[in-house]
């Protein structure tokens, strides 16, 4: 079992435009939580640093830690690799950190098989109507309607994976669910009574798929 001085696993995953990385980035600005950067072969984009945001890196360079067995995760996500690597998130987790995972669900499912022996919390995003999905990736993607129409033909598919998860959080105002996911997890590490109403959450996933 666990020691109380370890860190737990967060994972939040979420379709496309969802909103993940900004909830991500919100909970490690909170003391004992720190991100995973993962390795990625795709571009940087304009407002990403190198070794911050991700470990760009290059197809040989990813697929020798493929053939190393470095990898907790890895998936190809829009012909690009990403990949989190074992090492530092072992020693973050031993130094009492909890770790947080911007992750797809392929990713998540992986490290869920690798059984770890540490706590693991799973979250996955949802954005409150497929119309503000459309709106959200239309601005992030201005110049490439083909983008935001892959994305959207996504979603479809990565939605139906949000039962595999511990908790459904849905983005419909950043603040608010940013807060639900953090007493969702300080919960989770106090053996606290938890707020979530998964009836509400199935609901909402039929309008998002019908």
């Amino acid at each position: 079992m666990p020691s109380k001085n370890e860190g737990v696993m967060v994972i939040l995953s979420s379709p496309s435009g969802a909103g993940k990385t900004t909830l991500v980035n919100l909970l490690s600005k909170q003391d004992k939580f720190e991100v995973s950067i993962s390795h990625t072969t795709r571009q940087p984009r304009v407002n990403e640093t190198q070794n911050k945001d991700y470990y760009f890196v290059d197809l040989d360079k990813f697929n020798r830690l493929i053939k190393d067995q470095e990898f907790l995760e890895y998936a190809k996500v829009y012909n690009n690799y990403y990949g989190t690597t074992r090492t530092p998130v072992i020693d973050k987790l031993n130094k009492g950190k909890n770790v947080l995972f911007d992750i797809d669900w392929q990713g998540a499912d992986q490290i869920k098989n690798k059984k770890l022996d540490y706590k693991l919390i799973t979250f996955f995003i949802l954005p409150p109507s497929k119309e503000i999905l459309f709106k959200r990736l239309s601005n992030r993607e201005m110049k490439d309607k083909l983008i935001v129409e892959e994305r959207m033909k996504q979603f479809g598919r990565d939605v139906l994976h949000w039962i595999n998860y511990d908790y459904v959080v849905i983005n419909d105002n950043l603040d608010n669910c940013y807060k639900k996911i953090y007493n969702l997890i300080d919960a989770e590490i106090k053996n606290g009574s938890k707020d979530y109403d998964l009836e509400y959450i199935r609901n909402h996933v039929e309008k998002l798929t019908s």
